[in-house]
């Protein structure tokens, strides 16, 4: 079992639903936060308890900053929840440069450089025998790339793809990767892509559910959580 209490998490997108969420529930467990969001008030209006970094993930010295915070705020760093992100719709065939460019950067290309910023931090925490881990939220679209949703589907995979192939190199550093896929999940993302609009959506998973299951997760040193790992039970 990973040990919360004490422990060192930043969270990116902790100002989103489900960001949200499972911050709660790690400061419940005893978690010292470190909670990152594009707008500090948002970040201090959920009232949990934590480190506020307002940071754009797409400038270069974000991932520096959100780790230097962490760091400096309780001593170390043992995990990371990348639970920021975004989402557009459109063919394939439509798909604007600064969209394609936009999503990458959020959805795939924040979270590698975020792990490379921290890897000595979570490193020296694995040496310390406190478990690091990264979660990465990869989604159900990772697994099941969908029409109207290619470039949106694309980023998601490259991060799942990411993430699996650096679970293989991190081991040895105690470095645990934990890639969750849910379904859909009703954070209202998709009300707010950054190009085209929503298909009619059936219900989505409660997030207060998902994120009690990823938590779980986390505490339970699961490695993989696909979408099957989601059957909500009150559903």
């Amino acid at each position: 079992m990973t040990t919360l209490s004490g422990s060192s998490v930043l969270i990116v997108g902790a100002s989103g639903v489900l960001g949200a969420e499972i911050a709660r529930l790690l400061a419940a467990a005893g978690a010292r936060l470190t909670l990152s969001g594009r707008d500090a008030d948002k970040l201090a209006a959920l009232n949990i308890p934590g480190t506020v970094v307002a940071v754009d993930l797409t400038q270069a010295d974000a991932p520096n900053q959100l780790v230097s915070a962490a760091v400096t705020a309780h001593g170390g760093l043992d995990g990371i929840v990348n639970a920021a992100g975004l989402v557009a719709f459109g063919t394939a065939s439509e798909v604007a440069d600064e969209t394609l460019d936009t999503l990458f950067a959020v959805n795939a290309v924040a979270p590698m450089r975020l792990l490379a910023a921290a890897n000595e931090a979570l490193a020296a925490s694995g040496a310390a025998g406190r478990e690091p881990f990264v979660l990465t939220l990869s989604g159900v679209a990772s697994e099941a790339p969908t029409a109207g949703m290619a470039a949106y589907s694309a980023s998601k995979a490259a991060l799942a793809a990411w993430s699996k192939a650096s679970a293989r190199e991190l081991r040895r550093s105690g470095i645990r990767m934990l890639d969750a896929r849910p379904g859909h999940t009703d954070t209202g993302l998709a009300t707010r892509p950054i190009a085209g609009a929503a298909p009619k959506l059936a219900g989505g998973l409660d997030p207060a559910f998902v994120a009690r299951r990823i938590v779980a997760a986390i505490e339970g040193n699961e490695r993989d959580l696909p979408g099957s790992a989601f059957t909500d039970p009150a559903a």
